[in-house]
This record gives structure tokens, sequence and C-alpha cells, in this order.
């Protein structure tokens, strides 16, 4: 699990119990409807042959990985904004994989002012109102669901889920989208990004399988706090269905003998994950081990073999790295994608009354909020490593 409840991926208490069957879901082959348990749509887990050979290969690739790594745990939740589709199901908006729901509240008010700026004609004055009337509610209110302009749009979680066995994590996968360049898969768009949440979509054996697994799992009593493990319960009975979103990944470090995550978040493709742990190699690791040339010179090293053949494992120093594969499950309800649950991590509240706050607590004044502030000479010598780092992208 990620660092918020003080968990790492190798701890066996963090396996999921093995599957249980005839509970919950319902298979549905091909595309042949069965109804006669009376068990509506969303409980369904729809289950057909792969077409397409990327997606054939995909299917073989997720069966050899339930015996190369068996064990599944636990690695948080991730937030983000979707919104309803007239014709069925729910659409993610980008940006989805933020850790906390005001992150994603934040986003779907900045998305309600773009889309009141398309809205600039005199004929649809009253559009663009609405919009900016949404996006003012979500600067001062914890809201999770709006309807505007006639469509609903909502803060919904998923859980992540790492694959494990005798090598550790999973690495990605070969039939995994990974177009972009070392150095450079910022701009490559999320997969997730306009995904359909639509439990009726098929899927291979394996998908199906894992879904399954999936929907049946439950966070370790003895791992979590009790209101943690309450909500994991209540959704099962809440949100008993499920779709399985495109792959994550994340970068980990093997301590102790325990893979332990080094990002609190995830990377939409391998190589956005690859160049996070690059940056680390050249620069937060010789901020914070205060390294000298010499020693920089052997991470920069690792980080170079990490680029030039888009490797999932790098060792240095006698550290070794690792890029890792992070799947992903929203649950899904009568009223659609599961939204955050209380004991979801949420501690910022919206911004108009945490600048309030602030405020009242004596933090930076409206005067002396434009004044750079003093930077110490460790933060410094961060400065210095970050600028030699963009100076060494432009000159390749």
């Amino acid at each position: 699990m990620s660092d918020q409840y003080g968990l790492i991926w190798s701890q066996d208490f963090m396996r999921i119990p093995g599957l249980q069957t005839g509970r919950r879901c319902r298979w549905h082959a091909g595309g042949v409807k069965d109804h006669r348990d009376g068990v509506p749509g969303y409980r369904t887990v729809r289950v057909g042959v792969p077409e397409e050979p990327v997606a054939a290969m995909a299917d073989e690739e997720a069966w050899q990985a339930r015996s190369a790594y068996p064990d599944l745990r636990f690695a948080g939740p991730l937030f983000g904004v979707a919104r309803e589709r007239e014709q069925g199901g729910w659409e993610l908006h980008r940006y989805f994989g933020v850790l906390v729901p005001q992150d994603a509240r934040d986003s779907m008010g900045a998305h309600f002012r773009r889309l009141a700026e398309t809205l600039a004609l005199p004929g649809e004055r009253g559009g663009r109102e609405e919009c900016l009337q949404a996006a003012g509610r979500l600067d001062c209110e914890s809201i999770d669901e709006v309807t505007v302009l006639g469509v609903r749009y909502r803060v919904v979680r998923a859980d992540r889920f790492v694959h494990s066995g005798p090598a550790g994590p999973e690495p990605p996968r070969p039939s995994d989208p990974d177009p972009g360049k070392p150095g450079q898969a910022g701009p490559v768009p999320d997969p997730a990004e306009g995904f359909v949440v639509d439990p009726a979509t098929a899927t291979g054996i394996s998908g199906g399988l894992l879904k399954l697994e999936l929907l049946e799992a439950l966070y370790p009593a003895d791992a979590v706090p009790p209101q943690v493990r309450d909500d994991c319960v209540r959704a099962l009975g809440t949100h008993p269905g499920g779709v399985l979103l495109p792959p994550a990944f994340t970068t980990a470090e093997l301590c102790g003998g325990r893979w332990k995550p080094m990002q609190a978040g995830t990377s939409p493709t391998p190589q956005d994950a690859r160049d996070t742990l690059a940056l680390y190699l050249r620069v937060m690791a010789p901020w914070e081990l205060n390294l000298g040339q010499p020693e920089r010179a052997v991470y920069a090293a690792a980080a170079e073999r990490l680029d030039a053949g888009r490797l999932d494992d790098v060792e240095v120093s006698g550290r070794r790295f690792r890029v890792v594969r992070v799947e992903r499950l929203m649950r899904i309800g009568p009223d659609g994608p599961e939204g955050p649950r209380p004991s979801d991590p949420d501690s910022e509240p919206p911004g108009s009354p945490q600048a309030q706050l602030s405020r009242e607590q004596g933090g930076v004044s409206g005067e002396d909020e434009d004044t750079p502030a003093a930077l110490n000479e460790d933060t410094q010598r961060l400065a210095r490593l970050f600028q030699e780092e963009e100076e060494r992208r432009k000159a390749r």
C-alpha cells in the first residue's frame, strides 16, 4: 500500500485472500445475456474473446502474470473526475490519479471555468453563468457531485493494486502502451483520459478473473484503521460492480528485502515512470544524500543506462530500483461510479476557506504574496541540481 497507511507492498498481511465465487457477480459470456438470476447489469462481468491481436496478446500476458506474480496487494486509492454520458456509462476526465478528493474537486472547478470561456456568445450567457456558479461553489464547498448544463459530474475513486511474486512486484508488460521517448513522456496523452466507465464492456478471460478477485478484496483488518476497513466492507454492498481502468505505473526500491514505493502517486505510462526514476537518480538522490561529484557521476551513469535501454530495473551503488505496473479498479453501484469514502485522506479544505484560514492563522498577507521567499543553502543546492538537469535536457 502507499505510505499513507505506513505499509509496503511485500508484507505478508497485504496479500489478498483467494478468489471467492458465486456471491456478488454473474458471468456474461460473449454477447448473450442471461437475466434468469435477476442480477443488474452493473454487477455483471462480461467476458468475450479478444478480436484484435493486441488485445489477445494483452490477455495472454495477463494470464501468464497470474503465475509469475500470483499475489495482489493494495496500494491505496486514487481520485479524479467523471461525467455521465448521454448514451450510458461515465467518461473520465484528464489527470485521473490524484491522491486526495480535494485535488479532483479543484480540477472539476477548473474544467467549469474553461467551459465558461467557450460560452462567450450573447445567447450562451446563461450557460456561462451556470458554469461559473458551479466553479464558485467548488471553491467554497467540499461537494463531490454537481450538475452543469444538464450533465452530471462526479468526483470518483479507484483502488490501486500491485501484482507481486517471488521476483518482486510486476514490471510493465510488453503490451502496455509506451509511446513516449526518454525524457519526453510528459506530453503523451494519459490512456485514462476519455476512458468510458461501463461495466457492460466485455473483457478477456484473464481480465474477468482479475475483476472478480479485486471486487472481493478487502483491506486486512490488522493493517488499516477500523474506519478504513469498515468503509471497504460497506463498498462491497453499495458498489458491488466494477471496471478495470487502464494500468498505471510507479517506481519502487528494494529495501531490506522488501519493495518500497518511491512515488506517492502514479505515472500514466511506463516511460513517464522511468523519467521520474531518472530524475531521482540525477537530481533528488544527489541532493538527499549530499553526493560529491564522483558519486553523482555513478548515479548519472545509471540514469543513462535507464534511458538508453528503456529499462524497468536498474542498480546503482548497491541499490535496486524498478518500474512497477499498477492495476486500478473503479467500483460501480446502481447510480454509477463510487465517490470518495469518509475514511479517504482529504485533509485540505477547498481553496477559498483554506486561503482565509491561512490569513487568520498569521499566514502570508495579501500584500506579501508576490514577495519571493529567501532560499536557504540546502534549497539553493537543490535548485542548482534542477538547473543542471534542465540544461542537460536542452543540450540533448
